[in-house]
């Protein structure tokens, strides 16, 4: 193979594979290429999603203010039963030792 013979076949190659880097580039392009109309409906669903976003900090911040509430509320509500079960404890042991002393006189 002389030297022009070796530069056509070169260039040919190259040429070839020129073609080929173009038309892959039409193909990529083709396929993720985005409308007008696509465009609008992206942009719509994506302020639909930042909606939804916002609904759902706004239901998560409630549940945390409600979860507080509530805490609070069963803290407040146990410490009520503990004091009542305690003077529920303290009027048996005095309705008991109110019979024993009314047995004692009767008995006595």
């Amino acid at each position: 193979m002389n030297r022009t013979e070796f530069i056509i076949a070169t260039a040919i190659v190259l040429f070839v594979a020129f073609c080929l880097g173009w038309f892959a580039n039409w193909l990529v392009h083709r396929f993720i290429r985005v409308s007008g109309s696509d465009v609008g409906e992206l942009e719509r669903m994506a302020q639909e999603l930042h909606e939804a976003e916002e609904t759902r900090d706004q239901a998560i911040t409630y549940l945390q203010q409600r979860e507080a509430e509530l805490t609070n509320q069963l803290s407040q509500t146990e410490a009520e039963l503990a004091a009542t079960m305690e003077g529920l404890r303290e009027a048996r042991y005095e309705a008991e030792q109110m019979r024993s002393e009314l047995e004692n006189r009767r008995a006595g």
